[in-house]
Protein backbone atom coordinates (compact mmCIF):
# COMPACT_ATOMS: atom_id res chain seq x y z
CA UNK A 1 0.00 0.00 0.00
CA UNK A 2 1.15 3.54 -0.76
CA UNK A 3 1.19 5.44 2.53
CA UNK A 4 1.41 8.96 1.14
CA UNK A 5 0.68 10.75 -2.08
CA UNK A 6 3.16 12.97 -3.85
CA UNK A 7 1.92 15.86 -5.95
CA UNK A 8 3.48 16.69 -9.32
CA UNK A 9 6.08 18.99 -7.79
CA UNK A 10 7.09 16.24 -5.39
CA UNK A 11 7.64 13.83 -8.26
CA UNK A 12 9.58 16.44 -10.22
CA UNK A 13 11.89 16.97 -7.29
CA UNK A 14 12.49 13.24 -6.85
CA UNK A 15 13.21 12.76 -10.55
CA UNK A 16 15.56 15.74 -10.82
CA UNK A 17 17.47 14.75 -7.67
CA UNK A 18 17.70 11.05 -8.54
CA UNK A 19 21.21 9.78 -7.69
CA UNK A 20 21.35 6.76 -9.96
CA UNK A 21 23.93 7.50 -12.63
CA UNK A 22 26.80 5.75 -10.91
CA UNK A 23 25.07 2.55 -12.12
CA UNK A 24 22.37 3.60 -14.59
CA UNK A 25 23.34 4.71 -18.10
CA UNK A 26 21.97 7.69 -20.01
CA UNK A 27 20.68 5.69 -22.94
CA UNK A 28 20.72 6.92 -26.56
CA UNK A 29 17.75 8.13 -28.56
CA UNK A 30 17.96 6.61 -32.03
CA UNK A 31 16.01 7.50 -35.16
CA UNK A 32 14.48 4.57 -37.04
CA UNK A 33 15.16 5.71 -40.61
CA UNK A 34 13.36 2.95 -42.49
CA UNK A 35 10.21 3.07 -40.36
CA UNK A 36 10.22 6.89 -40.35
CA UNK A 37 10.22 6.89 -44.14
CA UNK A 38 7.39 4.38 -44.23
CA UNK A 39 5.17 6.18 -41.70
CA UNK A 40 5.94 9.73 -42.83
CA UNK A 41 6.91 10.91 -39.32
CA UNK A 42 10.17 10.95 -37.35
CA UNK A 43 10.24 7.78 -35.24
CA UNK A 44 12.77 7.82 -32.41
CA UNK A 45 13.58 4.93 -30.10
CA UNK A 46 14.82 5.32 -26.50
CA UNK A 47 17.29 2.44 -26.16
CA UNK A 48 16.82 1.14 -22.61
CA UNK A 49 18.24 -2.17 -23.81
CA UNK A 50 21.64 -0.44 -23.32
CA UNK A 51 21.30 -0.72 -19.53
CA UNK A 52 23.45 -3.32 -17.73
CA UNK A 53 20.44 -5.61 -17.32
CA UNK A 54 19.07 -4.70 -20.80
CA UNK A 55 15.97 -3.13 -19.22
CA UNK A 56 14.69 0.16 -17.79
CA UNK A 57 13.79 -1.66 -14.56
CA UNK A 58 17.24 -0.91 -13.15
CA UNK A 59 16.31 2.78 -12.83
CA UNK A 60 13.37 2.34 -10.48
CA UNK A 61 14.92 -0.45 -8.45
CA UNK A 62 18.19 1.40 -7.88
CA UNK A 63 16.47 4.69 -7.07
CA UNK A 64 14.23 3.00 -4.51
CA UNK A 65 17.14 1.19 -2.84
CA UNK A 66 19.38 4.26 -2.75
CA UNK A 67 16.65 6.15 -0.89
CA UNK A 68 16.55 3.62 1.97
CA UNK A 69 18.06 4.64 5.30
CA UNK A 70 21.20 3.05 6.74
CA UNK A 71 19.25 0.67 8.99
CA UNK A 72 17.18 -0.63 6.06
CA UNK A 73 20.26 -1.08 3.89
CA UNK A 74 22.03 -2.98 6.67
CA UNK A 75 19.03 -5.29 7.20
CA UNK A 76 18.75 -6.10 3.50
CA UNK A 77 16.07 -6.03 0.84
CA UNK A 78 13.60 -8.43 -0.77
CA UNK A 79 11.39 -8.52 -3.84
CA UNK A 80 9.40 -10.94 -5.96
CA UNK A 81 9.90 -11.13 -9.69
CA UNK A 82 10.63 -13.61 -12.46
CA UNK A 83 11.78 -10.93 -14.87
CA UNK A 84 13.73 -7.72 -15.32
CA UNK A 85 12.85 -6.24 -11.92
CA UNK A 86 14.58 -9.19 -10.22
CA UNK A 87 17.80 -8.47 -12.08
CA UNK A 88 17.50 -4.75 -11.37
CA UNK A 89 17.19 -5.33 -7.63
CA UNK A 90 19.97 -7.93 -7.60
CA UNK A 91 22.44 -5.72 -9.48
CA UNK A 92 21.55 -2.70 -7.33
CA UNK A 93 22.19 -4.68 -4.17
CA UNK A 94 25.53 -5.90 -5.50
CA UNK A 95 26.56 -2.36 -6.38
CA UNK A 96 25.70 -1.14 -2.85
CA UNK A 97 27.12 -4.19 -1.09
CA UNK A 98 23.88 -5.20 0.64
CA UNK A 99 21.93 -8.44 1.01
CA UNK A 100 19.11 -9.15 -1.45
CA UNK A 101 16.54 -11.94 -1.49
CA UNK A 102 14.57 -12.54 -4.68
CA UNK A 103 11.47 -14.74 -4.52
CA UNK A 104 10.77 -16.31 -7.90
CA UNK A 105 8.03 -18.72 -9.03
CA UNK A 106 9.03 -22.36 -9.20
CA UNK A 107 8.29 -22.26 -12.92
CA UNK A 108 11.01 -19.66 -13.60
CA UNK A 109 13.49 -20.85 -16.26
CA UNK A 110 17.01 -21.68 -15.03
CA UNK A 111 18.43 -18.98 -17.31
CA UNK A 112 16.66 -16.24 -15.32
CA UNK A 113 17.48 -17.81 -11.96
CA UNK A 114 21.16 -18.03 -12.91
CA UNK A 115 21.15 -14.39 -14.09
CA UNK A 116 19.87 -13.19 -10.69
CA UNK A 117 22.29 -15.42 -8.76
CA UNK A 118 25.19 -14.15 -10.84
CA UNK A 119 24.72 -10.76 -9.15
CA UNK A 120 25.06 -12.38 -5.73
CA UNK A 121 21.39 -12.35 -4.69
CA UNK A 122 19.75 -15.20 -2.80
CA UNK A 123 17.01 -16.84 -4.86
CA UNK A 124 14.01 -18.39 -3.12
CA UNK A 125 11.73 -20.44 -5.35
CA UNK A 126 8.13 -20.33 -4.16
CA UNK A 127 4.70 -20.51 -5.73
CA UNK A 128 3.51 -21.33 -9.21
CA UNK A 129 2.80 -17.73 -10.24
CA UNK A 130 3.91 -14.16 -9.48
CA UNK A 131 1.06 -13.41 -7.05
CA UNK A 132 1.98 -16.39 -4.87
CA UNK A 133 5.66 -15.40 -4.94
CA UNK A 134 4.84 -11.78 -4.08
CA UNK A 135 2.65 -12.75 -1.12
CA UNK A 136 5.42 -15.01 0.18
CA UNK A 137 8.01 -12.23 -0.26
CA UNK A 138 5.85 -9.93 1.86
CA UNK A 139 5.68 -12.60 4.56
CA UNK A 140 9.48 -12.99 4.51
CA UNK A 141 9.86 -9.21 4.57
CA UNK A 142 7.98 -8.99 7.87
CA UNK A 143 9.54 -12.12 9.33
CA UNK A 144 13.16 -11.19 8.57
CA UNK A 145 12.93 -7.41 8.68
CA UNK A 146 13.79 -7.02 4.99
CA UNK A 147 12.62 -3.97 3.06
CA UNK A 148 10.26 -4.77 0.18
CA UNK A 149 11.21 -3.30 -3.22
CA UNK A 150 7.96 -3.16 -5.24
CA UNK A 151 8.17 -3.64 -9.04
CA UNK A 152 6.06 -0.61 -9.95
CA UNK A 153 3.56 0.71 -7.38
CA UNK A 154 5.92 2.91 -5.37
CA UNK A 155 6.82 6.60 -5.51
CA UNK A 156 10.59 6.12 -5.59
CA UNK A 157 10.30 3.38 -8.21
CA UNK A 158 8.03 5.60 -10.33
CA UNK A 159 10.43 8.53 -9.98
CA UNK A 160 13.36 6.33 -10.97
CA UNK A 161 11.59 5.36 -14.19
CA UNK A 162 10.74 9.03 -14.71
CA UNK A 163 14.41 9.86 -15.23
CA UNK A 164 13.89 8.61 -18.79
CA UNK A 165 11.62 11.61 -19.44
CA UNK A 166 14.25 14.00 -18.08
CA UNK A 167 16.78 12.54 -20.51
CA UNK A 168 14.37 12.75 -23.45
CA UNK A 169 13.83 16.48 -22.98
CA UNK A 170 17.57 17.00 -23.39
CA UNK A 171 17.87 14.63 -26.34
CA UNK A 172 15.11 15.83 -28.67
CA UNK A 173 13.75 19.26 -29.57
CA UNK A 174 10.06 19.68 -30.36
CA UNK A 175 8.75 16.33 -29.16
CA UNK A 176 5.18 15.72 -30.35
CA UNK A 177 4.26 12.44 -28.67
CA UNK A 178 5.84 9.88 -26.35
CA UNK A 179 4.48 6.33 -26.41
CA UNK A 180 5.01 4.25 -23.26
CA UNK A 181 4.18 0.62 -22.57
CA UNK A 182 2.04 -0.12 -19.53
CA UNK A 183 2.12 -3.22 -17.35
CA UNK A 184 1.62 -2.15 -13.76
CA UNK A 185 2.15 1.44 -14.88
CA UNK A 186 5.38 2.55 -13.17
CA UNK A 187 7.23 3.55 -16.34
CA UNK A 188 4.26 5.38 -17.85
CA UNK A 189 3.47 7.16 -14.58
CA UNK A 190 7.02 8.41 -14.15
CA UNK A 191 7.26 9.71 -17.70
CA UNK A 192 3.76 11.19 -17.78
CA UNK A 193 3.99 13.16 -14.53
CA UNK A 194 7.35 14.67 -15.52
CA UNK A 195 6.37 15.58 -19.10
CA UNK A 196 2.93 16.97 -18.27
CA UNK A 197 4.28 19.04 -15.40
CA UNK A 198 6.90 20.77 -17.55
CA UNK A 199 5.68 20.53 -21.16
CA UNK A 200 1.94 19.77 -21.13
CA UNK A 201 1.61 20.20 -24.92
CA UNK A 202 3.56 16.96 -25.44
CA UNK A 203 1.21 14.01 -25.66
CA UNK A 204 1.91 10.91 -23.58
CA UNK A 205 0.16 7.83 -24.97
CA UNK A 206 0.05 4.61 -22.98
CA UNK A 207 0.29 1.32 -24.86
CA UNK A 208 -1.07 -1.95 -23.50
CA UNK A 209 -1.17 -5.46 -24.84
CA UNK A 210 -4.71 -6.53 -25.78
CA UNK A 211 -4.23 -9.54 -23.52
CA UNK A 212 -3.33 -7.55 -20.39
CA UNK A 213 -4.99 -4.13 -20.66
CA UNK A 214 -5.42 -3.62 -16.91
CA UNK A 215 -4.87 0.16 -16.88
CA UNK A 216 -7.47 0.75 -19.57
CA UNK A 217 -9.89 -1.34 -17.51
CA UNK A 218 -8.99 0.64 -14.37
CA UNK A 219 -9.58 3.99 -16.07
CA UNK A 220 -12.93 2.77 -17.35
CA UNK A 221 -13.97 1.47 -13.91
CA UNK A 222 -12.63 4.46 -12.00
CA UNK A 223 -10.25 2.38 -9.89
CA UNK A 224 -7.86 -0.59 -10.32
CA UNK A 225 -9.69 -3.83 -11.11
CA UNK A 226 -8.40 -7.37 -11.53
CA UNK A 227 -9.00 -8.42 -15.15
CA UNK A 228 -8.22 -12.06 -14.40
CA UNK A 229 -6.36 -14.12 -16.98
CA UNK A 230 -3.70 -12.25 -18.96
CA UNK A 231 -1.69 -13.21 -22.03
CA UNK A 232 1.99 -13.86 -21.31
CA UNK A 233 3.43 -13.35 -24.78
CA UNK A 234 4.50 -9.85 -23.72
CA UNK A 235 5.41 -11.13 -20.26
CA UNK A 236 7.01 -7.85 -19.16
CA UNK A 237 3.54 -6.23 -19.10
CA UNK A 238 1.52 -9.30 -18.09
CA UNK A 239 -0.15 -7.66 -15.09
CA UNK A 240 -3.77 -8.35 -14.16
CA UNK A 241 -4.31 -5.32 -11.91
CA UNK A 242 -2.92 -1.80 -12.18
CA UNK A 243 -1.12 -0.31 -9.22
CA UNK A 244 -2.97 2.06 -6.87
CA UNK A 245 -0.42 4.88 -7.14
CA UNK A 246 0.29 4.34 -10.85
CA UNK A 247 -3.46 4.52 -11.51
CA UNK A 248 -3.75 7.73 -9.51
CA UNK A 249 -0.94 9.37 -11.48
CA UNK A 250 -1.98 8.13 -14.91
CA UNK A 251 -5.63 9.02 -14.44
CA UNK A 252 -4.42 12.65 -14.20
CA UNK A 253 -1.60 12.77 -16.71
CA UNK A 254 -2.03 10.20 -19.51
CA UNK A 255 -3.56 11.50 -22.75
CA UNK A 256 -4.81 8.22 -24.18
CA UNK A 257 -4.28 4.46 -24.18
CA UNK A 258 -4.00 2.28 -27.27
CA UNK A 259 -3.98 -1.53 -27.21
CA UNK A 260 -2.03 -3.78 -29.58
CA UNK A 261 -2.32 -7.41 -30.62
CA UNK A 262 0.49 -9.95 -30.42
CA UNK A 263 0.81 -9.78 -34.20
CA UNK A 264 1.28 -6.01 -34.05
CA UNK A 265 3.95 -6.47 -31.38
CA UNK A 266 5.75 -9.01 -33.59
CA UNK A 267 5.69 -6.53 -36.47
CA UNK A 268 7.21 -3.86 -34.22
CA UNK A 269 9.96 -6.27 -33.11
CA UNK A 270 10.82 -6.78 -36.78
CA UNK A 271 10.85 -3.01 -37.38
CA UNK A 272 13.33 -2.54 -34.53
CA UNK A 273 15.54 -5.32 -35.86
CA UNK A 274 15.44 -3.98 -39.43
CA UNK A 275 16.54 -0.50 -38.35
CA UNK A 276 18.89 -1.27 -35.45
CA UNK A 277 19.70 -5.01 -35.56
CA UNK A 278 18.57 -5.08 -31.92
CA UNK A 279 16.20 -7.82 -30.77
CA UNK A 280 13.63 -6.35 -28.40
CA UNK A 281 11.56 -8.45 -26.05
CA UNK A 282 7.82 -8.33 -26.86
CA UNK A 283 7.01 -5.87 -24.07
CA UNK A 284 10.03 -3.83 -25.12
CA UNK A 285 8.59 -3.35 -28.62
CA UNK A 286 5.03 -2.72 -27.40
CA UNK A 287 5.36 1.06 -27.34
CA UNK A 288 6.53 1.10 -30.97
CA UNK A 289 3.57 -1.06 -31.96
CA UNK A 290 1.33 1.53 -30.32
CA UNK A 291 3.15 4.38 -32.06
CA UNK A 292 2.57 2.81 -35.47
CA UNK A 293 -1.08 2.12 -34.75
CA UNK A 294 -1.80 5.58 -33.32
CA UNK A 295 -0.04 7.41 -36.17
CA UNK A 296 -1.95 5.45 -38.79
CA UNK A 297 -5.36 5.61 -37.12
CA UNK A 298 -5.08 9.38 -36.58
CA UNK A 299 -3.56 10.01 -40.01
CA UNK A 300 -0.56 11.83 -38.51
CA UNK A 301 1.90 13.02 -41.17
CA UNK A 302 4.60 14.91 -39.26
CA UNK A 303 6.37 15.43 -35.96
CA UNK A 304 8.83 13.70 -33.63
CA UNK A 305 7.33 10.56 -32.10
CA UNK A 306 9.25 8.66 -29.41
CA UNK A 307 8.81 5.03 -28.35
CA UNK A 308 10.58 3.39 -25.42
CA UNK A 309 12.48 0.17 -26.11
CA UNK A 310 12.01 -0.89 -22.52
CA UNK A 311 13.88 -4.19 -22.60
CA UNK A 312 15.65 -6.81 -24.66
CA UNK A 313 15.64 -9.91 -22.45
CA UNK A 314 13.83 -11.98 -25.02
CA UNK A 315 13.39 -15.73 -24.76
CA UNK A 316 15.13 -17.06 -27.85
CA UNK A 317 12.35 -19.46 -28.80
CA UNK A 318 9.88 -16.56 -28.81
CA UNK A 319 11.52 -15.50 -32.06
CA UNK A 320 9.93 -18.46 -33.81
CA UNK A 321 6.48 -16.94 -33.28
CA UNK A 322 7.75 -13.45 -34.07
CA UNK A 323 9.06 -14.56 -37.46
CA UNK A 324 5.79 -16.38 -38.14
CA UNK A 325 3.49 -13.52 -37.20
CA UNK A 326 5.27 -10.24 -37.98
CA UNK A 327 3.96 -9.99 -41.56
CA UNK A 328 0.39 -10.55 -40.37
CA UNK A 329 0.90 -7.83 -37.77
CA UNK A 330 1.96 -5.45 -40.52
CA UNK A 331 -0.95 -6.65 -42.70
CA UNK A 332 1.65 -7.68 -45.26
CA UNK A 333 0.19 -11.18 -45.23
CA UNK A 334 -3.33 -12.55 -45.19
CA UNK A 335 -4.42 -16.02 -44.06
CA UNK A 336 -7.43 -17.93 -45.34
CA UNK A 337 -9.11 -21.30 -45.61
CA UNK A 338 -10.28 -22.17 -49.13
CA UNK A 339 -12.42 -25.10 -50.22
CA UNK A 340 -11.37 -26.41 -53.63
CA UNK A 341 -12.63 -29.34 -55.74
CA UNK A 342 -10.66 -32.55 -55.30
CA UNK A 343 -9.58 -32.92 -58.91
CA UNK A 344 -6.48 -32.68 -61.01
CA UNK A 345 -5.45 -29.08 -61.72
CA UNK A 346 -7.37 -27.56 -58.80
CA UNK A 347 -4.20 -26.18 -57.19
CA UNK A 348 -3.14 -24.52 -60.42
CA UNK A 349 -6.60 -23.05 -60.98
CA UNK A 350 -6.49 -21.51 -57.49
CA UNK A 351 -3.07 -19.93 -58.03
CA UNK A 352 -4.26 -18.49 -61.37
CA UNK A 353 -7.29 -16.99 -59.64
CA UNK A 354 -4.96 -15.36 -57.12
CA UNK A 355 -3.13 -13.74 -60.04
CA UNK A 356 0.34 -12.34 -59.46
CA UNK A 357 0.08 -12.47 -55.68
CA UNK A 358 2.80 -14.45 -53.90
CA UNK A 359 1.49 -17.49 -52.02
CA UNK A 360 3.57 -17.60 -48.81
CA UNK A 361 2.12 -20.76 -47.26
CA UNK A 362 0.04 -23.67 -48.47
CA UNK A 363 -1.11 -26.67 -46.42
CA UNK A 364 -3.28 -29.48 -47.72
CA UNK A 365 -4.02 -33.14 -47.06
CA UNK A 366 -6.31 -35.38 -49.12
CA UNK A 367 -9.45 -36.14 -47.14
CA UNK A 368 -12.54 -36.58 -49.34
CA UNK A 369 -13.01 -37.66 -52.92
CA UNK A 370 -14.97 -34.58 -54.06
CA UNK A 371 -13.55 -31.57 -52.19
CA UNK A 372 -10.56 -30.41 -50.19
CA UNK A 373 -9.88 -27.66 -47.64
CA UNK A 374 -6.57 -25.84 -47.89
CA UNK A 375 -4.86 -23.46 -45.47
CA UNK A 376 -3.15 -20.69 -47.42
CA UNK A 377 -1.35 -17.40 -46.87
CA UNK A 378 -0.76 -14.69 -49.44
CA UNK A 379 1.46 -11.63 -49.58
CA UNK A 380 -0.46 -8.35 -49.33
CA UNK A 381 0.47 -4.95 -50.70
CA UNK A 382 -2.65 -3.04 -49.62
CA UNK A 383 -3.44 -4.65 -46.26
CA UNK A 384 -6.98 -5.51 -45.19
CA UNK A 385 -8.50 -3.81 -48.22
CA UNK A 386 -6.64 -6.19 -50.51
CA UNK A 387 -7.64 -9.20 -48.39
CA UNK A 388 -11.30 -8.26 -48.84
CA UNK A 389 -10.76 -8.01 -52.60
CA UNK A 390 -9.10 -11.45 -52.67
CA UNK A 391 -12.07 -12.98 -50.83
CA UNK A 392 -14.55 -11.42 -53.25
CA UNK A 393 -12.53 -12.58 -56.26
CA UNK A 394 -12.29 -16.17 -55.03
CA UNK A 395 -15.97 -16.33 -54.15
CA UNK A 396 -16.86 -14.94 -57.58
CA UNK A 397 -14.92 -17.85 -59.07
CA UNK A 398 -16.86 -20.42 -57.06
CA UNK A 399 -14.59 -20.94 -54.07
CA UNK A 400 -15.75 -21.05 -50.44
CA UNK A 401 -13.40 -18.73 -48.52
CA UNK A 402 -12.93 -17.94 -44.82
CA UNK A 403 -10.60 -15.11 -43.80
CA UNK A 404 -8.46 -16.34 -40.88
CA UNK A 405 -6.08 -13.38 -40.66
CA UNK A 406 -7.47 -12.28 -37.30
CA UNK A 407 -8.20 -15.78 -35.99
CA UNK A 408 -5.73 -16.38 -33.15
CA UNK A 409 -6.59 -20.07 -32.81
CA UNK A 410 -5.94 -20.63 -36.50
CA UNK A 411 -2.56 -18.90 -36.32
CA UNK A 412 -1.41 -20.44 -33.04
CA UNK A 413 -2.60 -24.00 -33.56
CA UNK A 414 -4.71 -24.95 -36.56
CA UNK A 415 -2.13 -24.05 -39.19
CA UNK A 416 0.08 -26.83 -37.77
CA UNK A 417 -2.75 -29.35 -37.52
CA UNK A 418 -4.08 -29.23 -41.08
CA UNK A 419 -4.48 -32.75 -42.43
CA UNK A 420 -4.33 -36.02 -40.55
CA UNK A 421 -4.90 -39.53 -41.83
CA UNK A 422 -6.98 -39.83 -45.03
CA UNK A 423 -10.20 -41.86 -44.89
CA UNK A 424 -8.99 -44.31 -47.54
CA UNK A 425 -5.71 -46.10 -48.25
CA UNK A 426 -3.56 -44.13 -50.69
CA UNK A 427 -0.80 -45.39 -52.92
CA UNK A 428 1.40 -42.32 -52.48
CA UNK A 429 5.07 -41.40 -52.40
CA UNK A 430 6.36 -38.51 -50.32
CA UNK A 431 8.96 -36.02 -51.59
CA UNK A 432 10.82 -33.11 -50.04
CA UNK A 433 11.55 -30.38 -52.60
CA UNK A 434 13.64 -27.25 -52.28
CA UNK A 435 11.85 -24.42 -54.08
CA UNK A 436 13.50 -21.09 -54.85
CA UNK A 437 11.67 -18.34 -52.91
CA UNK A 438 10.32 -16.66 -56.04
CA UNK A 439 6.80 -15.75 -57.07
CA UNK A 440 6.70 -18.18 -60.00
CA UNK A 441 8.18 -21.24 -58.25
CA UNK A 442 4.81 -22.73 -57.26
CA UNK A 443 3.02 -22.09 -60.60
CA UNK A 444 6.00 -23.57 -62.45
CA UNK A 445 5.81 -26.72 -60.34
CA UNK A 446 2.04 -27.09 -60.82
CA UNK A 447 2.26 -26.46 -64.57
CA UNK A 448 5.01 -29.09 -64.87
CA UNK A 449 2.86 -31.49 -62.88
CA UNK A 450 -0.14 -31.00 -65.14
CA UNK A 451 -2.30 -34.14 -65.20
CA UNK A 452 0.62 -36.50 -64.64
CA UNK A 453 0.04 -37.07 -60.91
CA UNK A 454 -2.55 -36.16 -58.31
CA UNK A 455 -1.23 -34.32 -55.25
CA UNK A 456 -2.45 -35.86 -51.99
CA UNK A 457 -0.44 -33.78 -49.51
CA UNK A 458 1.24 -30.40 -49.83
CA UNK A 459 2.90 -27.96 -47.43
CA UNK A 460 5.34 -25.10 -47.64
CA UNK A 461 6.01 -21.88 -45.76
CA UNK A 462 8.22 -19.04 -47.07
CA UNK A 463 10.84 -18.32 -44.39
CA UNK A 464 12.74 -15.36 -45.81
CA UNK A 465 15.62 -17.54 -46.98
CA UNK A 466 16.57 -17.96 -50.63
CA UNK A 467 14.96 -21.40 -50.71
CA UNK A 468 12.03 -22.97 -48.89
CA UNK A 469 11.31 -26.58 -48.01
CA UNK A 470 8.24 -28.04 -49.74
CA UNK A 471 6.65 -31.33 -48.69
CA UNK A 472 4.56 -33.02 -51.38
CA UNK A 473 2.91 -36.44 -51.73
CA UNK A 474 1.85 -37.83 -55.10
CA UNK A 475 -0.66 -40.57 -55.88
CA UNK A 476 1.44 -42.99 -57.93
CA UNK A 477 -1.30 -45.52 -58.73
CA UNK A 478 -0.45 -47.01 -62.14
CA UNK A 479 2.49 -44.63 -62.59
CA UNK A 480 4.91 -45.68 -59.86
CA UNK A 481 7.74 -46.68 -62.21
CA UNK A 482 8.06 -43.19 -63.66
CA UNK A 483 7.62 -41.04 -60.55
CA UNK A 484 11.33 -40.57 -59.79
CA UNK A 485 12.00 -39.42 -63.36
CA UNK A 486 9.08 -37.00 -63.06
CA UNK A 487 10.11 -35.34 -59.80
CA UNK A 488 13.62 -34.84 -61.14
CA UNK A 489 12.20 -33.24 -64.29
CA UNK A 490 10.69 -30.46 -62.19
CA UNK A 491 14.18 -29.01 -61.90
CA UNK A 492 14.22 -28.39 -58.13
CA UNK A 493 16.39 -30.31 -55.64
CA UNK A 494 14.32 -33.24 -54.34
CA UNK A 495 14.60 -36.14 -51.91
CA UNK A 496 12.16 -39.01 -51.40
CA UNK A 497 11.05 -39.31 -47.74
CA UNK A 498 8.27 -41.90 -48.01
CA UNK A 499 9.86 -43.97 -45.21
CA UNK A 500 9.91 -41.06 -42.75
CA UNK A 501 8.65 -42.16 -39.32
CA UNK A 502 6.65 -38.99 -38.55
CA UNK A 503 4.88 -39.22 -41.89
CA UNK A 504 3.90 -42.83 -41.25
CA UNK A 505 2.73 -42.10 -37.70
CA UNK A 506 0.68 -38.96 -38.29
CA UNK A 507 -0.49 -38.53 -41.87
CA UNK A 508 -0.08 -41.74 -43.88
Amino acid sequence: MVEKQLDAQGYLKKILLARIYDLVKVTPLQKLDTLSSRLGVNVLLKREDYQHIHSFKLRGAYHKIKNLDDAQLKAGIITASAGNHAQGVALSAKNLGITAVIVMPTTTPDLKIDAVRSYGAEVVLYGSCFNESYDYAQQLSKKKGLTMIPPYDDEDVIAGQGTIAHELIGQCDNIDTIYVQIGGGGLAAGIAVYIKSLLPHIKVIGVESEGSACMKAALKAGSPVDIGYVSHFADGVAVSKAGTETFRVLSKYIDDIVTCSNDEICAAMKDIFDDTRAIAEPSGALSLAGLKKYVREHNIKSGNHIAILSGANVKFHTLRMVAERCDVGEMAEGIMAVEIPEKSGAFLDLTKTLGDRVVTEFSYRYSQSDKAMVFASVELIDGKKEMVEIGKSLKKNGYTVTDLTDDTLAKDHMRYMVGGHPHTELNERLFLFEFPATANALPKFLETLGDAYNITLFHFRITGLEFCSVLCALDVTGKEDNVLDFVKSVGYPVEEVTDNAAYRLFVK
